[in-house]
């Protein structure tokens, strides 16, 4: 299990506990988390779980493909090295302290 802490556009923040093997929308999605929508599920076919990774997190995680890369330029102010799809992002032990951030609202 890891602890990610899912911080709404309004600063509010949410400390959950997800599952390994689960992803991080998955883990907001299960916990009721604001500000991730998760339109299609986690097919990586809409931008609805974006979020800003924190600055620390950026190189600890693994890179884009270009799957997620193509599916970013959909979403609302991406930013070129913080944003990422959250259904991209499969919990690990590794991800134990990540911190995302939503951005201002989901398209």
């Amino acid at each position: 299990m890891a602890k990610i802490t899912y911080v709404e556009h309004s600063g509010r923040e949410h400390v959950v506990e997800v599952a390994n093997g689960l992803t991080v929308m998955e883990g907001a999605r299960d916990n009721g988390i604001p500000g991730i929508e998760a339109d299609c599920g986690g097919a990586c076919a809409c931008s609805t779980c974006h979020v800003y990774v924190d600055p620390a997190w950026v190189d600890r995680l693994p890179k884009r493909d270009s799957m997620e890369a193509d599916m970013l330029d959909f979403a609302w102010n991406p930013d070129p090295v913080r944003s990422r799809l959250t259904c991209q992002l499969k919990v690990s032990d590794a991800l134990d302290g990540l911190r995302v951030q939503m951005p201002e609202k989901q398209i």
